[in-house]
C-alpha cells in the first residue's frame, strides 16, 4: 500500500491511465490511510468513501472502454473547506454554515472534477480561513503529522497535514497571507500560490471582494513539485464570473532554461530573524542552485521590511466591519477564540477614507519598489517562516505574527511563489524554502523549486 499512498500524483495519474493500477485500488488505499491517520491528526472533516469508491469504479469502466475524462482521470484528491463543493458540506469552519450544502462547485473544483479527479473529502481550516492554525468550533483542531503537539498551520492546514501523511496525493488550497505556503512549510510538502489573477475564486467562502481581493489566490498543494505543475494548468483562466482573472499564457517549468537565470536570496527580511537552522537551509539551497548554472546573489529588496505593517494596515482598515459582515452572512453567532483574537487585532486599526487613500498609495509604492528590484532578477529565495511548526495556540502570542511576514510580501505584490521542503529542524520538523518569481512566471518558480527538491529530497515521510 505504501507504493500507492506515498507516490506522487503525477506517477499515480500516469499509472491509472496506463492501467498499471486501477482507480479503485488507489482510492481504496487513500481512504484506508485517511481512516488510519485521521483520528490522530483530524485533517479530513468530510469524507465520502462510498461516493469516491463508486466514482473510481466508474472511472475504471470508462477507461476500459477507451474513454478518458482528463489528465486526472480516476485520481483521488482533497479540497480545502473554504471551497464550495456540490453535494458536500462546506462550512469554511464557521458554525453558521455547519450544515451548508452547496448546489454547485467552486470554479476551480469544477475544473478538477472535469479533469477526472475524484474528491475524497474536505479538509480542515480555521474559522473563515483567518488564522495560521487550523481549529474551529465545528471540527476542532488539526495536528501536525510530524508532531501532534504542533499545528500544521493555516489556513490550508488540514490539506497540508493529510497530504504529508499520505492520505491524499493532491489538494486545492487558498492563500491570503501565506495560507498555502506556511502549512506547506510546517508539513514539509510543496505548495504554490499562483500570480493574483490566475485562478478564478468563484465559489470561495469567504467570497472575494473589497481590499483583500487582490491579496488572495487559489493554488495546488502536493508532496512533490511536479504535482503542482500537473494541477496548475487545469485550474487557471477566466470563468466569466471572477472579474479579476487575466487570460495570460501559462509557461511550463519543463521548458525553463535554468542556465543564466539570475536569483537573489536573503535570509532576514528586516522584520523577524529566522532560526539558525532556517538560515542555513536557505543558504544551502542557494548554493545548490549555482551548480545548475543559475547566477545567485545575496540581495534583499529595498522596502521589504514594510511588509508586515502594510499588510495589517490593509486588512484592518475597516476595523473589522467586513469580518462582522461575513459572520452575519454566514449566520454565525458564536466564534472560535482564534477568530476573536483576529477581531481584537483589527478593531483598533480602523482608519478614515483619507487615511485609506494613503495606505493604498503606500501599497502602490511598495509594489513599484519590489518590481524595480525584480528587473535585475528572475526569482527571490528566502525563508518561508522564521521557525518550523509551532505548538498549538501560539500563533497570536507577542511578536508571533511577524514570523509569518516572509509569505505576506508576495500577497502584497501578487507574484507567484512556491514553498518546498529544504531540510529538517533539530526537533525533526520540516523547514521549507520559499521561491518567488516575476509576475506570471509560475514556470520559473516551479523549475527552481524542482531543482531545490532534487538536492534536498523534498517531502519526507512523517512518523505516523
Amino acid at each position: 500500500m505504501d507504493e500507492l499512498i506515498y507516490a506522487s500524483a503525477t506517477r499515480l495519474a500516469r499509472a491509472i491511465l496506463d492501467r498499471e493500477v486501477s482507480a479503485e485500488e488507489v482510492v481504496n488505499a487513500t481512504i484506508e490511510r485517511i481512516e488510519s491517520v485521521n483520528p490522530l491528526i483530524n485533517a479530513v472533516v468530510q469524507l465520502r468513501p462510498d461516493a469516491a469508491r463508486s466514482e473510481a469504479r466508474e472511472a475504471d469502466a470508462l477507461l476500459a472502454r477507451g474513454e478518458i475524462r482528463g489528465p486526472l482521470h480516476g485520481l483521488p484528491i482533497t479540497i480545502k473547506d473554504a471551497f464550495e463543493t456540490e453535494g458536500i458540506i462546506s462550512t469554511s469552519g464557521t458554525k453558521g454554515r455547519a450544515s451548508f450544502m452547496p448546489t454547485e462547485d467552486d470554479a476551480a473544483v469544477a475544473r478538477l472534477r472535469a479533469a477526472g479527479a475524484i474528491i475524497l473529502g474536505k479538509t480542515n481550516v480555521p474559522e473563515l480561513s483567518l488564522a495560521f492554525e487550523s481549529d474551529n468550533l465545528i471540527y476542532g483542531r488539526t495536528n501536525n503529522p510530524y508532531d501532534l503537539s504542533r499545528t500544521p498551520g493555516g489556513s490550508s492546514g488540514g490539506e497540508a497535514a493529510i497530504i504529508a501523511a499520505g492520505g491524499s496525493p493532491l489538494g486545492l488550497g487558498s492563500d491570503l497571507a501565506g495560507s498555502i505556503r506556511l502549512p506547506s512549510h510546517f508539513c514539509g510538502i510543496a505548495g504554490l500560490k499562483p500570480t493574483t489573477g490566475r485562478v478564478p475564486r468563484t465559489g470561495n467562502f469567504p467570497p472575494r471582494g473589497g481590499l483583500s481581493t487582490d491579496l488572495s489566490q487559489a493554488g495546488p498543494m502536493a508532496r512533490r513539485v511536479e504535482d503542482l505543475a500537473l494541477m496548475l494548468p487545469l485550474i487557471v483562466g477566466m470563468d466569466w464570473r471572477d472579474p479579476t482573472v487575466v487570460p495570460m499564457p501559462l509557461g511550463s517549468p519543463a521548458s525553463v532554461d535554468l542556465k543564466g537565470l539570475r536569483v537573489a536570496f536573503h535570509t532576514d527580511n528586516g522584520i523577524a530573524t529566522p532560526t539558525q537552522e532556517t538560515i542555513g537551509i536557505v543558504r544551502s539551497a542557494a548554493r545548490a542552485l549555482t551548480d545548475t548554472g543559475i547566477i545567485v546573489e545575496e540581495a534583499r529588496p529595498d522596502g521589504i521590511e514594510e511588509t508586515y505593517e502594510l499588510m495589517h494596515s490593509i486588512l484592518g482598515a475597516d476595523g473589522g466591519a467586513g469580518l462582522e459582515g461575513l459572520l452575519r452572512m454566514a449566520g454565525t453567532i458564536e466564534t472560535h477564540p482564534l477568530l476573536q483574537r483576529v477581531q481584537k487585532l483589527l478593531s483598533p486599526r480602523a482608519i478614515s477614507t483619507a487615511e485609506l487613500g494613503a495606505v493604498l498609495l503606500r501599497l502602490y509604492r511598495f509594489r513599484s519598489r519590489m518590481l524595480a528590484f525584480m528587473e535585475q532578477y528572475d526569482a527571490i529565495i528566502s525563508p518561508a517562516c522564521v521557525h518550523p511548526a509551532m505548538s498549538h495556540g501560539n500563533s497570536f502570542e507577542d511578536a508571533a505574527g511577524a514570523a509569518f511576514s516572509y509569505t505576506m510580501t508576495y500577497n502584497l505584490t501578487g507574484w507567484p511563489s512556491v514553498v518546498v521542503r529544504g531540510g529538517t529542524s533539530p526537533e525533526g520538523l520540516p523547514i521549507g524554502v520559499h521561491i518567488a518569481a516575476r509576475p506570471w512566471r509560475e514556470d520559473v518558480a516551479l523549475a527552481i523549486a524542482s531543482e531545490i527538491e532534487k538536492t534536498t529530497g523534498g517531502w519526507q515521510r512523517p512518523p505516523l
